[in-house]
Formats: C-alpha cells, structure tokens, sequence
C-alpha cells in the first residue's frame, strides 16, 4: 500500500471532521493539490463557502493550495473582492446596493487594484484561526503559527507568526532550504513517497537527497 488515495473523501477512518479538499471544491477559482487537507469539526466539507470570503468571478483571483498542506480549523483565506476602491474620496461601495448607486461604477475602480492570486505552496502547515489576506505567496515547507494574520509573503520553511504575522525563524538554514526546494518531494508518486517515507521524516538532508538522485 501507498497511503490513501487522494480521491478518498474522509482519509482519516472515524474522524469525519478531516476532509482531503480538493473533493469538496467546485469553484473553477479554486485550486487544491492532492493530499491537502482541511480540518473543522463544524463541518471542513463548507470550506468553499465558510473559509474563502469575498471571492468573486468578476475579479479573476484565484486561491491555489499546493500538495500536502495541513490548514487547522478556523483558517479564512480574504480574497480581493474584500477590498473597496480607493480611488475617490469615499471607500463606500455604493453600486453595490443598485437603486440607481450602480450607474456610472466602473467595476476597474475595484479589479486594477486586485493583488493577485493567493498562492499557498507545498508542505505547509497553516494553523487555527489564522488569516490570509489577498495575494500573499507562502513558500513550500511553511508553517504559520495559530492565530496569526498574514499579509506579506512567507519565504520557503519560514516560521510565520503574530498580527501582522512576521517571520519567527527559519526552520533550516539556507543551503538546507535550497536543497528541499531543488528535492521537492511533494511532486513525487505515492509509491515514491512510500518508499522514501525515513527519510522525508527524518532530519537527515543527505538521506532524502541521496533518495531523490536514485529517481526511482
């Protein structure tokens, strides 16, 4: 056996608060990456509608969450439908509420103002009750700690924290950081995975590397 399938619903047997996501998205603005999981007691398969706010088509964002990430309970991600233009000499979005406030609105007050697509990478441990706000970028091998509030990018295998969240530390030094990002264990097969299991889960850099250069 290779672990479970990413296609499985619930991967954790007795333990329906854990959902493998990306077999609960529908939006086409969103994208999740196999084995990446979401965990609420209150119900992880509402994500699409609970987790992710203000994500509107008309803004062309997209939220896209690599392999392998671990998001606790609690998680929102913003998205740019969240912020109001700043153009004028009022944030108030009138055209919102119609009944004539609509005329003359022109919806690029809002879009040419977007920040871009919310990229969470591979790896990544995202703790209870942070947020992540539009935009942000957060490395392959990240952990966010609990609570935090995320609003510039995260560095590959940084440990983020607080409001506004700022980097902790880094989890390894940086020819380590290169050497796991060069690895990218996440995009191997199962069975590789399977295989390579010590190693991924050991602190033994030369073990995984050595595994990796056998491409086997």
């Amino acid at each position: 056996m290779h672990g479970p399938s990413p296609e499985m619903l619930y991967p954790l047997a007795g333990y329906p608060r854990a959902v493998f996501l990306k077999n609960f998205i529908t939006r086409p603005n969103i994208e999740v990456g196999d084995y990446s999981y979401y965990d609420d007691p209150e119900g992880a398969e509402r994500f699409e509608d609970r987790n992710v706010l203000h994500h509107f088509d008309f803004y062309g964002d997209r939220l896209i969450i690599g392999r392998f990430v671990a998001i606790a309970s609690g998680t929102r991600f913003i998205m740019n439908g969240a912020n109001h233009a700043m153009s004028g000499l009022s944030t108030y979005p009138f055209n919102i509420f119609g009944n004539g406030w609509e005329k003359g609105f022109d919806p690029k007050s809002w879009t040419d103002h977007s920040r871009g697509d919310t990229v969470i990478g591979n790896d990544v441990w995202i703790g209870m009750n942070s947020t992540i706000m539009p935009g942000v970028t957060i490395g392959d091998g990240a952990i966010v700690a609990a609570n935090s509030t995320v609003v510039s990018d995260i560095p590959p295998y940084a440990i983020f924290g607080g409001n506004p969240a700022k980097v902790i530390r880094m989890r390894f030094d940086d020819a380590t950081i290169e050497r796991l990002c060069e690895i990218a264990w996440w995009h191997w097969p199962a069975e590789r995975i399977t295989r390579a299991l010590d190693a991924i889960r050991s602190d033994d850099i030369d073990a995984l590397e050595a595994f990796a250069e056998k491409k086997s």
